[in-house]
Parts: structure tokens; C-alpha cells; sequence
């Protein structure tokens, strides 16, 4: 086992169709603040938009790759194919009421792994789970209208890894990246990070299904948290001596990442905590406008017209 280990989710990177709506559904519906609006380094074409709780803390972050002419993705094996965020335990029947009110379908509640779940699809048809978690600390964004601060989502809990032969992704998980079985309920095995807890678990379930699709309403990749550079660097050789392919150090502005896959097939990536989101824009302002990178900033023009309109509502002032 190695002597260093992730502690905790960093964030989940998910593919979506039309931005607009995607800015909607997870703003207004699920009350996340979109903390940096910025394109995906590798395709400037598009969109990367990142959503998170008030200052875009690790273990809090979703973020999507908005391709509007995407197909619909599949669900299957080798996939992640579920994304659970945390809320305060007794705010489970505001979240159904809220929700259905909406005109979502809504799966649930019941209770999984000792917690209750609540289970949704955003538009695009990926999986969304709410999790009452005890004990969660992280107070989440108060700054948007109609999701009340006590009963805001507080950030990631867990995602669920589905695997056609889940006991070599149990063996990477716990030998290579050092995390411990926490319990097993059914077909599936949670396994947890530094202190475990909300932000700090990964389900593996196994799944006879067919390879899913990678597309639209699918997720891309998941990433852990590494506190700095040297410790990602430390990652790199480890998991280098561990026989993966490993990615070189991607500075993606607001943290480094290197990336592998796992037996199963999905994208993994371990990503700094730092610099953060407010290292090209003042905390109040995450999100209001189009960031770009050092090195995309001469094509700004090119870039910016090439993507469509986006509408995003002023945060709410706190009284």
C-alpha cells in the first residue's frame, strides 16, 4: 500500500449538451454556484463549466464539458454512473417536495449503505443522487434563490463506480491509492479516504451490463485531491512504478493534474488543491464572466465567438 493517499474526492467532470440549460437546471434546481466559467483547455470550441459550493472548495466541484450537438450517452460498465452530493439529513423531504414541484421523476428515498438516497436525473439523463449525511460540516452556497442555506446541498458525498470485474478496481483503490473498505451492502463495495465521510467515498458495484458510452449525461472523470505539487509528483512516480500510463503534470490554471485509468476503464485524475478559482477573479465575481488561461487569452476573440450566449443570475445578497 502506498504511504501517501488521496483525501477525498476533488471533483467530477460530466458531459452535457446545451450550456444554457445546463447553467439552469444546476444553479436554480440544485442551488450549486457556477464558480468558473471558462472552455475546456483541450477544446476551446466548448464550454467548461465548474460548480461548487461559495468559493469553489475541493470535494465540492462538478463540473461539465457542454458539447450542443452531443449524442445521448449509455449507461453501463466502465463507467461512472452515478454522482451523489450531500444535504443535511432532515432536509430529504424539502428536496422531494422541491423537486417534484419542478416536475422531476424522482427515485427513492431509500436508504443505501446506511444513509438515505434520493435519486435524480439532470437533462442530459445523468444519474444524481442526494445523500442525508450525518456530520457534514461544509456549508455549501446560500446565494441563490429558492434553495434556503439550511437546506443546501453541502457538496460531493460519493460516486459510484460501475465495473464488470470490480475486484481489480478494489485492488488498484485500496493497494495503489491507499484507501480502506469501509463496508459492502449487496453487489456494492464503499471504500473511503483520509477521514472517510461525505466527499471522502467511492462505490464500486459490479455491473454485468455492457460497456456504457461515454457521451452526453455520462460522466468523463473523477479526480482526488493531492494537498500539493510535490505530493501529486510523488503520485506520478508511484503510480508509474505501478506499471500505469500516467499522464505528465497539465496545468489546468486553478490546480495541476495528472490522469490514468483504472482496470475498469475509467478516467481517474489526481488534482491540487491549490491555486483555486479566485486566482484570476475576486471571490465575489467566480463565475460572472469568461476566464481564459495565460496561454488561450491571444484567441480570446476567436473563442468567444465561437461559443453560444450564456445567461448566468446574480447571486442572491445575503441579508
Amino acid at each position: 500500500m502506498s504511504d501517501i493517499a488521496p483525501h477525498g474526492l476533488h471533483h467530477v467532470t460530466a458531459i452535457a449538451s446545451d450550456p444554457q440549460r445546463n447553467v439552469d437546471f444546476y444553479t436554480r434546481v440544485l442551488g450549486l454556484r457556477l464558480v468558473k466559467q471558462t472552455v475546456n483547455f483541450d477544446a476551446p470550441d466548448t464550454y467548461h463549466l465548474y460548480y461548487g459550493d461559495t468559493q469553489g472548495t475541493p470535494s465540492t466541484i462538478l463540473t461539465f464539458f457542454p458539447w450542443r450537438d452531443v449524442p445521448s450517452g449509455r449507461q453501463g460498465s466502465g463507467l461512472t454512473t452515478a454522482t451523489a452530493f450531500s444535504v443535511p439529513p432532515e432536509s430529504m423531504g424539502w428536496w422531494q417536495r422541491h423537486l417534484t414541484g419542478l416536475g422531476l421523476e424522482l427515485d427513492g428515498p431509500r436508504t443505501r449503505d446506511g444513509e438515505e438516497v434520493l435519486t435524480l436525473r439532470d437533462p442530459d439523463g445523468m444519474v444524481i443522487d442526494l445523500v442525508a449525511a450525518t456530520g457534514d460540516a461544509r456549508s455549501g452556497w446560500d446565494g441563490v434563490a429558492g434553495v434556503p442555506a439550511e437546506q443546501a446541498v453541502r457538496g460531493l458525498h460519493s460516486v459510484t463506480m460501475s465495473e464488470r470485474l470490480p475486484e481489480a478496481t478494489a485492488e488498484l483503490l485500496s493497494t495503489t491509492l491507499g484507501m480502506r473498505l469501509q463496508g459492502e451492502d449487496g453487489d456494492r463495495a464503499r471504500f473511503a479516504m483520509g477521514a472517510g465521510g461525505a466527499g471522502a467515498v467511492v462505490d464500486v458495484a459490479a455491473d454485468s451490463r455492457p460497456r456504457g458510452l461515454q457521451a452526453g449525461g455520462t460522466v468523463h472523470h473523477i479526480a482526488f485531491r493531492a494537498s500539493d505539487q510535490a505530493t501529486q509528483a510523488r503520485w506520478r512516480q508511484e503510480l508509474v512504478e505501478a506499471g500505469l500510463r500516467v499522464t505528465e503534470i497539465i496545468d489546468r490554471q486553478y490546480f495541476t493534474s495528472i490522469y490514468f485509468h483504472e482496470p475498469g476503464g475509467v478516467l481517474l485524475e489526481i488534482a491540487t488543491d491549490q491555486p483555486g478559482f479566485t486566482v484570476d477573479e475576486p471571490l465575489l465575481e467566480l463565475g460572472r464572466s469568461l476566464k481564459l488561461p495565460p496561454w488561450l487569452e491571444p484567441s480570446r476573440e476567436q473563442i468567444a465567438a465561437a461559443l453560444p450566449p450564456l445567461r448566468v443570475d446574480a447571486p442572491v445578497e445575503s441579508s
